[in-house]
């Protein structure tokens, strides 16, 4: 009977026991055995395939077993096993970094060399370590990069976007050759010729409840460049149900938060922010806007605080939201407390599966799964329709509900009545109760909450103008600048 311990990631997936004794007279027996006695745990060690992952080392005492017969080591009673998956920080010594940097990588980092709190150990640990960055967007650009250059050993990408001319603003991966390709082809590109020593991993999909915790469990730390809650949550969630920490950040105009979560004895997202706002309440940064170089500031810090997590030098923001305020040029940190109470990572979690986060943050579903927008269940009208109307002379009344700056940048030629003014003002259009009103915005997701607003309040014929500006710019009048 051999013994086999448990790292603390997984624990969680074995009922928190950090050894068990399982009979088997090879490796691959006692690791069915582990499998047989708690079952949750085999995902994280094996994939698809039934092959074991390659993050995942195992030893047989002090030897890999990927230098003796592999899973067909044989065992004797008094042998013990252990686990050995990739983790933050490197702490375990140097028996799992890989061999001594490469001359050529030695000139290529020599100052983080020479910098005593780092040397050779840390960056050897940087080399040996790996990140996911979730979204390669305004805060996923340089984050990427500077992990990149720093030398991290393998950086994971998740996204399924298209550079669009409107991103090159902030997200510097992309230059205006790479408007309408894939961002993760450009992205790779950019990353390796930054260091072509950097492994660079893609996953080119949505990340959902069903692929998230495949796809983060390859991975020591989780960088968020998230622009939506319900992908926010479900990266929490999945990070703490992992063992892996989370460094998180997000903007909006001149402001922006950073901060570590899920890491060991550390609050998570969910202890900050136990509930997402409703929809709708909070805009995107597409709707509200953001300056240029804050994604760039906010994305350094996530990747200053993913390389000290990954090394273990400095003092991390676990526990500490940091808030950026760009305009003024301030920086302020507050508390964050570790909810005992907190459904994911409390004293006694009551949600211990991926959920349904579109859901959880109040944006129902089609049948399909696919998130439903408010359009889906309002009255609509196509660009083509509108033109054809007004060009047989039959124009409706046309309301933008987007903010004066916007209709500065691109029109329709209607009333502007900001959506967050549209409540108050609503007796300006009381005699056009009875008239066709075509409601618009950037996209369609403010006008879509007007007319539920609108109807809500008798105005019977209002309906949303699907795409808005963007869709009018692409289908009738390539000349409507888009932004």
């Amino acid at each position: 009977m051999a013994r086999i311990y448990i790292p603390a990631p997984l624990r969680a997936y074995a009922n928190d026991e950090r050894a068990v004794d399982i009979e088997g007279a090879t490796v691959e027996e006692a690791l069915a055995g582990l499998v047989r006695k708690h079952p949750a745990i085999e995902k994280h060690l094996f994939g698809e395939t039934g092959k074991l992952r390659q993050f995942v080392n195992i030893y047989r005492n002090e030897e890999d077993i990927r230098y003796l017969d592999r899973e067909k080591t044989a065992l004797d009673p008094a042998d013990e096993i252990s686990i050995v998956p990739s983790v933050a920080g490197g702490t375990g010594g140097d028996a799992c970094l890989p061999s001594a940097l490469s001359p050529k990588e030695i000139t290529r980092y020599g100052r983080h060399l020479t910098l005593p709190e780092f040397g050779m150990a840390g960056q050897r640990k940087l080399k040996a370590s790996s990140v996911l960055v979730v979204g390669a967007g305004g805060l996923g650009s340089p984050l990427a990069l500077y992990l990149a250059a720093a030398g991290v050993g393998k950086i994971g990408l998740a996204d399924y976007d298209v550079v669009d001319e409107s991103n090159l603003q902030r997200q510097i991966l992309y230059g205006t050759k790479d408007v309408g390709r894939k961002k993760l082809e450009a992205a790779r590109e950019t990353i390796r010729d930054a260091n072509p020593f950097v492994e660079v991993e893609t996953f080119d999909a949505a990340l959902t409840s069903e692929n998230a915790l495949d796809i983060f469990s390859g991975f020591d730390l989780v960088a968020d460049g998230t622009d939506n809650f319900p992908t926010r949550y479900l990266v929490n969630d999945a990070c703490v149900m992992l063992g892996i920490p989370n460094a998180y950040a997000s903007v909006f105009r001149f402001e922006g938060q950073a901060s570590v979560f899920g890491a060991p004895d550390g609050p998570c997202y969910r202890c900050l922010y136990e509930e997402p706002p409703p929809p709708g309440l909070v805009p995107s940064c597409a709707e509200g806007g953001v300056l240029g170089v804050l994604p760039g500031l906010a994305g350094v810090v996530q990747a200053a605080e993913a390389i000290k997590m990954l090394t273990g030098v400095g003092e991390p923001l676990v526990g500490r939201l940091l808030l950026i305020d760009a305009l003024g040029m301030r920086f302020r940190e507050l508390r964050v407390r570790r909810n005992p109470a907190c459904p994911v990572c409390g004293d006694h979690p009551s949600q211990t599966e991926l959920i349904d986060y579109q859901a959880f943050c109040g944006i129902p579903t089609q049948p399909n799964g696919h998130a439903m927008t408010q359009q889906a269940s309002l009255p609509e009208i196509t660009v083509r329709e509108l033109k054809d109307r007004i060009d047989q002379g039959n124009r409706p009344f046309i309301l933008d509900v987007r903010k004066p700056q916007e209709y500065d940048i691109a029109n329709l030629g209607g009333t502007l009545i900001p959506l967050d003014e549209l409540p108050d003002r609503l007796d300006e259009l009381a005699d056009r109760k009875q008239e066709d009103i075509v409601v618009h915005c950037r996209s369609g997701g403010r006008s879509s909450q007007a007319v539920q607003l609108m109807r809500a309040h008798g105005f019977e014929h209002a309906s949303n103008l699907k795409g808005g500006v963007l869709a009018w710019s692409d289908e009738i009048d390539p000349s409507l600048p888009k932004y």
